[in-house]
């Protein structure tokens, strides 16, 4: 017997399991990313419903999935904290439209021409910052803004949660979410078919029901009540330096990560490959949707694109049928949120932010690539000191000055058989950046013997090496000796 919508839909049955698994994932991270993210935990799942539904049914990257990610938390918690609430539609929404604007002219594929270093190292200071923050949170406190503070205040934060019972209690649970999620992958396969991030709520609920914790939980509004579409005077701050300044950093960020997500997504099955360009469109698309409701930004997640894989996901259906299935819980149980407690979401970031922090990747970089090493701490840290848009800037240009440098390598080579012309032959690129030292090298020459200089072997010769090796020509060749004889670059 043939049944048409099978054959229509023949991974419908591996796509419906792997949506569920999926959604299980996806459902404390959302509200967790939006506590975290200083706006209602239902604007989490809003971005989140997008992603599945609205970027899940575009062309681009099959089975990877999107929604809001730890990785901008703290960009859109400063965003919050400088512009307010109705001013992060028309950030996201800005997004949005570069990100379909750079799809169409065909940029994704040069975003994997970004320093790996320096998206670790933008990974790493973002994980730092969140953990940082998190920490407060676990304890009940409030974080101080900066990310430089929140380090600073660590140890005043400890002291003061010490004296207090609710910041103990608070703590105590925050730290046992952590556990548990560090623990999970060490249970039986049986068990860990549950989700750890959902194991850890549930649990920490459970706990906090049973022995009456007084701990804060999720404020909950209602799906529609905490819609903030940005009304129509938000989109006067589009004038300011900083908010254009944040909207770059936005869009930077968010795709860079999803596009980086769909090449390592890439790597975990053998289906159909990543479409850069119609990824980003699709990014693009759902972060216009999302700004236009008011809703957190949106970037792939890799937690939740390697559980759709793992999962036995084969087509898009599967990332679709999981943005249903939020929609489905936002709407018939929003009051289940309310009892989320706070401290196990942040827990839940910590080991997020954990996570995000290349730790074998920074040992491997700096025995084999110490210049690479370097340009990742140096973001990382510089993410922390200052801010998000900074540190990606500095670890970008620390990333340009060490390829420019290291493609000006020339090497002179200087033959003298005591009579007869001095030969000299460049090879190599020859650049501003190494002429100081080609023109020492020159210069060092003997003044009354014939010089020929080779130039065949050079692969580049910039503008300012060419006028230097005239100019150096010219004065070898008035103090009386021959004129120097130059072998052009082939």
């Amino acid at each position: 017997m043939n049944i048409p919508h099978i054959k229509k839909f023949p991974y419908l049955r591996q796509d419906f399991a792997a949506s569920i698994v999926v959604f299980l994932v996806a459902l404390p991270l959302c509200v967790g990313v939006a506590v975290a993210s200083g706006v209602p935990a239902e604007l989490g799942l809003v971005t989140g419903i997008v992603g599945g539904i609205v970027t899940g049914l575009m062309r681009g990257s099959s089975l990877q999935v999107s929604g809001p990610a730890a990785g901008l938390t703290v960009l859109v918690f400063e965003a919050v904290r400088e512009f307010g609430l109705p001013v992060l539609g028309v950030i996201v929404l800005a997004t949005g439209v570069l990100q379909l604007a750079m799809g169409a002219l065909k940029l994704g594929r040069y975003f994997r021409a970004i320093s790996v270093a320096v998206v670790e190292g933008m990974l790493a200071g973002i994980g730092l910052v969140l953990i940082a923050g998190q920490l407060y949170s676990m304890a009940g406190l409030t974080a101080p803004a900066s990310g430089p503070d929140k380090l600073v205040g660590l140890p005043a934060a400890v002291v003061k949660a010490a004296g207090s019972a609710e910041s103990l209690a608070s703590l105590a649970l925050g730290v046992g979410t952590v556990f548990v999620l560090v623990l999970w992958r060490r249970l039986p396969e049986r068990i860990r078919v549950v989700p750890a991030p959902l194991a850890a709520v549930v649990l920490a609920v459970l706990i906090t029901l049973v022995f009456s914790l007084p701990v804060a939980t999720v404020e909950v509004r209602g799906l529609l009540g905490s819609l903030q579409p940005p009304p129509l005077d938000a989109f006067g701050e589009l004038a300011g330096i900083s908010l254009l300044g944040t909207i770059l950093a936005f869009t930077l960020i968010a795709s860079a990560e999803s596009l980086f997500s769909a090449a390592a997504v890439d790597r975990l099955h053998d289906g159909p490959r990543t479409q850069y360009d119609k990824e980003l469109m699709a990014q693009g698309a759902g972060n216009t949707i999302c700004g236009l409701l008011g809703a957190l930004p949106m970037t792939a997640v890799i937690v939740r694109s390697a559980a759709n894989v793992q999962a036995g996901a084969r087509t898009k259906a599967s990332r679709v049928m999981h943005g249903v299935w939020l929609l489905l819980f936002a709407a018939l149980l929003p009051a289940a949120l309310g009892l989320i407690p706070l401290p196990a979401l942040a827990g839940i970031l910590v080991y997020a932010g954990y996570k995000l922090i290349p730790l074998r990747e920074i040992a491997e970089l700096w025995r084999e690539h110490r210049g690479e090493a370097l340009i990742l701490i140096v973001t990382a840290v510089s993410i922390v000191a200052v801010s998000m848009f900074e540190g990606v800037l500095i670890g970008l240009a620390l990333a340009i000055v060490k390829t420019a440098w290291e493609a000006s390598h020339v090497r002179l080579e200087v033959i003298d058989k005591g009579a007869g012309p001095v030969q000299a032959h460049l090879s190599g690129n020859a650049t501003f950046l190494r002429l100081p030292k080609i023109l020492d090298s020159l210069e060092a020459l003997p003044q009354d013997r014939p010089v020929e200089l080779n130039l065949s072997g050079l692969h580049h010769l910039d503008h300012a090496c060419r006028v230097a090796l005239e100019n150096w020509a010219t004065r070898h060749s008035t103090a009386g000796t021959e004129p120097v004889k130059v072998t052009p670059v082939t």
